[in-house]
């Protein structure tokens, strides 16, 4: 069975609010980089699966995505999908 490696990007919808963001970005400034205007803070999520072909593997990503790894209220996510054996 093919073997997929997954990377599940989630993030804060940009109308919530991002105070780690904020934080970040403030100190950014103090350090001396005043070009930053701001900065979003978010997770990434590595994943390896097994599926017998990539529709499938895709299918059980969303589902998880979806369902466990980001809160749709708050949050959105992206899904960057590759098959290790290619």
């Amino acid at each position: 069975m093919p073997c997929f490696h997954a990377t599940v990007r989630v993030g804060l919808r940009p109308s919530v609010l991002d105070p780690a963001g904020e934080a970040v970005c403030t100190a950014a400034q103090r350090l001396g980089h005043g070009a930053i205007q701001s900065i979003r803070i978010g997770k990434a999520i590595e994943i390896c699966l097994d599926a017998p072909d990539e529709a499938r593997a895709r299918q059980q990503l969303e589902s998880l995505s979806a369902n466990l790894l980001a809160n749709p209220v708050m949050e959105t996510w992206s899904l960057e999908l590759h098959n290790q054996e290619a």
